[in-house]
């Protein structure tokens, strides 16, 4: 699906949208759910190289739509501003679509989660802790994104 931007004058470039998914503290993912209802979940989430990584129970909602259908959204926004003399904000939010799939390999597996890690913990030494403790009871989920679009929104 790569369906043009209708409000294209506030469409914002590609590199805004990686700065935006590299440090937006988490998103919403969106799944065909169950007897046809959407489901969207809030995650934390790392962003490497056009790919979103999301960890999770090896079970539960999620991964069953996923495992019937690994086509998914993932939206963020940025913390947006106000311009002088305005109440109203402006927010920058990304929507990136693609296919999902769980990481299998090990050392895969490891990496990734450090990574997720790191964003969020602030004592690395405790992130390894927290891998080892973990590291047979987490899926590691690895979002391809196919295509992103980005927009500048004034919210009035």
């Amino acid at each position: 699906m790569k369906r043009k931007m209708r409000r294209f004058k506030q469409q914002v470039s590609d590199e805004r949208c990686v700065e935006i998914l590299k440090t937006a503290p988490c998103g919403v993912l969106a799944l065909h759910g169950e007897d046809g209802y959407p489901y969207a979940v809030p995650l934390d989430f790392y962003y490497e190289k056009n790919r979103l990584y999301f960890h999770c129970a090896p079970e539960g909602h999620k991964l069953d739509a996923i495992r019937a259908d690994s086509r998914a959204s993932f939206c963020v926004m940025d913390e947006g501003f106000k311009r002088d003399g305005d109440w109203a904000l402006n927010i920058t939010s990304v929507i990136a679509f693609g296919k999902i799939s769980e990481l299998t390999d090990i050392n895969e597996k490891t990496e990734k989660l450090r990574l997720l890690g790191n964003k969020y913990y602030p004592d690395p030494d405790e992130v390894e802790n927290e891998i080892k403790r973990f590291i047979d009871r987490v899926c590691i989920l690895e979002f391809s994104i196919e295509h992103m679009t980005g927009k500048l929104v004034h919210e009035k």
